[in-house]
């Protein structure tokens, strides 16, 4: 059994903005203490477990989410731009995933502000949303975060660009310069891993999967949540050092496919399972055993028994 988020961790971070119903959390308890064998996503996660559920730590694997190489690749930073009609001599920071405020984009658009600018142009993209179109009206969290822009004095560059098919995903991260996701809470994340997959250096927040997934001061950087003022720092770092941005670009490639892609994920999925079966049969073997000893039969019987010549009940003299 696994989880996508998990109810009281939710409460914990989210509080009275969470809306799922308090059932939620008692069925989530019966199964942590049903179930034979529980995935969690990232160590972040198996704690949660252990420590909001009273989780057996014995019987939890970690297994985490995955990506597609096929689908997930670099792309020609220039081509990139042109195909999606964003300026070549900008520096893009891209911030992409649901517009929900546990998402933390406010915390990207005010370390914007906290960026200089200097002679370069520095804009933020922004994709998600509830429609195609950046409309306030169908996704009110876009409307917060551009009054959010205007209040940090960056709304000329930040752009929200709206809702994406997944096949243009690929282009907006390898147009950017850099990936920043700074969610307050986040149980494992994928979007991490599409941008490294794309060669792109990641800044994410130091939480849940997002700390398991970025390798920091190699692919990227990690960042407390809700702290504008540590993200500009390395927003800057990196836009100030090209090198180390491609640099960690290159490892950032290297670490999703030995460690992520979905082929690597089904295998530990597929042991996780044999354990599992492996674990089954060694029960059966045990209440076999109980029940043949409760019974009077004890197992060494059985053993001096087997060892003994088959001797068969047809053709003895005299029958």
């Amino acid at each position: 059994m696994t989880f996508h988020a998990l109810g009281l961790v939710r409460k914990a971070h989210q509080k009275e903005m969470d809306r799922f119903p308090s059932e939620r959390c008692d069925i989530e308890k019966f199964i942590v203490g049903d179930a034979d064998r529980l995935i969690a996503e990232c160590p972040q996660d198996r704690m949660d477990l252990i420590k909001y559920y009273n989780a057996d730590p014995g019987k939890i694997s970690i297994v985490p989410c995955g990506f597609s190489p096929a689908e997930f690749q670099p792309h020609n930073r220039t081509e990139a731009r042109q195909k999606l009609g964003l300026p070549l001599h900008e520096k893009i920071l891209l911030q992409l995933g649901r517009m929900v405020p546990r998402k933390g984009v406010d915390n990207v658009i005010q370390a914007l502000g906290k960026v200089r600018a200097d002679e370069r142009k520095i804009r933020l993209v922004v994709v998600g949303g509830n429609s195609d179109q950046p409309d306030p009206s169908l996704t009110p969290e876009i409307g917060r975060l551009q009054e959010v822009a205007r209040q940090a004095g960056v709304e000329h560059r930040v752009q929200f660009v709206g809702r994406k098919d997944r096949q243009v995903l690929p282009l907006y991260y390898s147009a950017s310069d850099l990936f920043i996701t700074t969610p307050w809470y986040e149980p494992f994340g994928i979007t991490p891993l599409e941008a490294m997959a794309c060669g792109i250096p990641v800044i994410g927040s130091d939480t849940g999967g997002v700390k398991y997934s970025v390798a920091p001061g190699r692919t990227g950087f990690l960042v407390p949540p809700k702290d504008p003022d540590s993200l500009a720092g390395k927003i800057m770092q990196l836009l100030d050092n090209p090198q180390l941005a491609e640099k960690m670009g290159r490892n950032a490639i290297r670490r999703v496919h030995r460690l992520f892609t979905w082929k690597k994920v089904s295998q530990q999925i597929a042991d996780v399972y044999k354990l599992v079966e492996k674990q089954t049969r060694k029960e059966e073997i045990l209440r076999h055993r109980a029940s043949w000893e409760r019974d009077g039969f004890p197992l060494h019987a059985a053993g001096t028994m087997l060892r003994q010549p088959f001797l068969p009940y047809f053709n003895l003299p005299g029958s």
